[in-house]
């Protein structure tokens, strides 16, 4: 069916918009590793328009310049999704290369330099300097072996070989020394544990050849997550615990634990990178602390005698770094109306800027800004659920008369995640062309206590995809969009939503799957990264992993389905893509495949961010029947 238009007046899936696939695409900079160092700045850049190479990048007397340049690239693979690439010490800055996986430091200026040999098993992830013994410490990934072997290692800054520090269980992150040299701590986990499900910190006296002696478990278990433990000035260990249901933010010493800011709100999340973190040390004892009620982010600072004050910033996105040199905060946030991005704060005075934004180039004009707004409604089992909206808008359209928008649900990765509603090209790029968007937190997101992150165990497939139903549906019963014109779209676990709820129901007409699950049995019994090879909490047990994977259900399928893939994943490989496009293909379904070479988990490369966007829109458009007002790539549509 082609939909008929007359001037100014667009069917709502065709309106023109100037927010092109490749500005969304070029505007879709990740920064990450965010920290001061000697009133610097400094930060790491994955840049799609340099096929994602990543870029530390240090602001010195308010000038912006790169510390590294091609094929230098900050990334590390530890744990296949990395994170904690550098550290910055004194004007040396460390970080693992990822063309090599080396450890190299790197000066203003100069050329970077190789720290530790040519090994291609050895991946190094979270640093920290021990200046006291001259030496840099990691969290180490060896794959020499028949099976991957993780610990903490410490690396002399003048030559020699590594030494292990600790060792012996499967995974570490977060080793901190503290500032009197004296102690250091960490953090541990066995499987079938991820982090967010329970870990333990440990604290050791160091003694005078360095090593770690008579370590102590000060925190955690097999059903308390440990979040950013860390040392005060003072050589005083705090650390956030979700012991009460809440990430809240204690203090440790001789004397035991303290609770130093109660609430009910998540002051930590899911561990999924490295170097994540939601407070930081000031002058004066001084704390500056974020915390997340029910989607949205607070800013506060917390005084030596216990008193909370929030800080009034334009900011309710917060991205998970933050640090802090006396007055001076950095940190990663943004807004329903600004991008993400590096803010520099002055607790005296007040003052707040961008330093760098992740969308620099890619100003949303005001006439078709989609600001969201916080949903809750009755989900899986009627249990209350979380979203955020964005309504169409596009002041230069004029919306059919008597018609209700098209809806485009994501469902976000991980499963134990949570969406992010700062200013994002991507989703203007669709609410600009008169889709409505739902960006929903089901149950098992952080950001709304521990309860709610629980809610997924053993229901992976069912209460995620019950909550992205029931969102859907809420919009249709709210009369704000159109019953018969509903997408879904998501990557890695999103994806696996996706394709569960095109294959076991029939709401979606069709949906875009990116990198996800088609088949569980067969993701968890392949060789795979050790990270999540037993993450089961989520997992439905015994005949249930076969019940839940759709590639088994294709007679099912209603609606259309896309895929798109990285070859190289290494998370979900892209075998599961190509074993669900046959299946479909084989019953007829509409279906489309694109496979990317060269991406991984996620995609980094600005025109397959670009082709990603156009393919959906040409995809959605096509199974539906509407008439495009812009010319896009095609996709090859099997069985339409």
């Amino acid at each position: 069916m082609t939909l008929r238009t007359r001037e100014n007046v667009a069917p709502s899936a065709a309106w023109s918009s100037p927010i092109t696939a490749q500005r969304a695409a070029a505007g879709r900079m990740r920064l990450s590793d965010i920290q001061l160092s000697d009133g610097d700045a400094y930060w790491i850049e994955g840049r799609p328009l340099e096929r994602g190479r990543c870029v530390i990048v240090r602001e010195h007397d308010g000038v912006i310049a790169d510390l590294i340049h091609a094929p230098y690239s900050a990334r590390t693979w530890v744990h296949e999704y990395g994170g904690a690439a550098m550290r910055a010490h004194r004007g040396t800055v460390y970080f693992s290369n990822a063309g090599d996986g080396r450890i190299h430091t790197v000066r203003p200026g100069a050329t970077p330099e190789p720290l530790t040999p040519e090994d291609a098993g050895l991946r190094y992830a979270d640093f920290e300097v021990d200046p006291t013994r001259d030496r840099l410490i990691c969290v180490v990934e060896d794959h020499h072996g028949a099976t991957v072997v993780n610990d903490i290692r410490a690396i002399p800054l003048g030559g020699g070989a590594p030494v292990t520090l600790v060792s012996g269980n499967d995974f570490y992150s977060t080793p901190r020394v503290s500032p009197d040299g004296k102690s250091l701590l960490w953090l541990t986990w066995n499987h079938p544990n991820m982090p967010w499900d329970g870990c333990e910190l440990w604290v050791a006296r160091l003694d005078e050849s360095g090593m770690p002696r008579d370590a102590r478990l000060i925190a955690g278990g097999r059903a308390e997550s440990i979040f950013q433990p860390s040392w005060s000035p003072e050589s005083i260990v705090h650390f956030t615990s979700d012991r009460t249901g809440w990430w809240n933010l204690y203090r440790w010493d001789d004397n035991g634990v303290d609770a130093l800011a109660p609430m009910q709100a998540e002051c930590g999340a899911a561990q999924w990178t490295f170097g994540l973190s939601t407070y930081a040390f000031c002058g004066d004892g001084r704390v500056v602390l974020w915390a997340c009620r029910d989607g949205g982010w607070e800013f506060f600072t917390l005084d030596s005698s216990g008193a909370l004050t929030r800080v009034d910033v334009p900011y309710s996105a917060f991205a998970l770094h933050v640090d802090a040199r006396d007055d001076e905060v950095l940190f990663h946030a943004g807004g329903p109306d600004t991008p993400l991005g590096v803010v520099r704060c002055n607790l005296a005075t007040g003052e707040h800027r961008m330093v760098r934004s992740e969308s620099d180039d890619m100003a949303i004009d005001g006439s078709m800004l989609s600001r969201p707004r916080h949903l809750t409604f009755p989900g899986y089992g009627g249990a209350t659920a979380h979203a955020w909206y964005y309504a169409p808008r596009n002041d230069g359209i004029e919306p059919e008369r008597g018609r209700k928008p098209p809806l485009l649900l994501r469902a976000h990765g991980g499963p134990t995640s949570s969406t992010n509603f700062a200013l994002d090209p991507s989703v203007q790029f669709w609410t600009s062309r008169g889709f409505a968007y739902l960006d929903v937190d089901y149950g098992g997101s952080t950001g709304y206590g521990r309860a709610y992150r629980d809610r997924l165990n053993e229901e992976w497939g069912v209460v995620d995809v019950g909550d992205c139903l029931a969102g859907a549906q809420h919009l249709v019963d709210s009369g704000d969009v159109d019953p018969d014109r509903l997408f879904i779209h998501g990557g890695s676990a999103g994806g696996y939503v996706v394709l569960c709820a095109m294959t076991f129901h029939d709401v979606f007409q069709a949906g875009a799957s990116l990198f996800g699950i088609a088949d569980l049995e067969a993701l968890f019994a392949q060789p795979g990264h050790k990270f999540e090879a037993h993450y089961d909490a989520p997992l439905p047990k015994g005949r249930g992993m076969y019940d839940r994977s759709p590639v088994h259900f294709i007679d099912q399928v209603r609606g259309a389905v896309l895929l798109l893939q990285g070859l190289d994943d290494r998370v979900v490989p892209a075998n599961q893509a190509e074993m669900m496009f046959a299946a479909l293909q084989g019953a007829g379904v509409p279906c489309a495949y694109i496979g990317y070479p060269g991406e991984q988990h996620g995609f980094r490369e600005a025109a397959n961010i670009a082709r990603t966007l156009e393919a959906q829109l040409y995809f959605f458009a096509t199974v539906t029947g509407v008439t495009l007002t812009e010319t896009i790539e095609p996709v090859e549509i099997l069985n339409l």
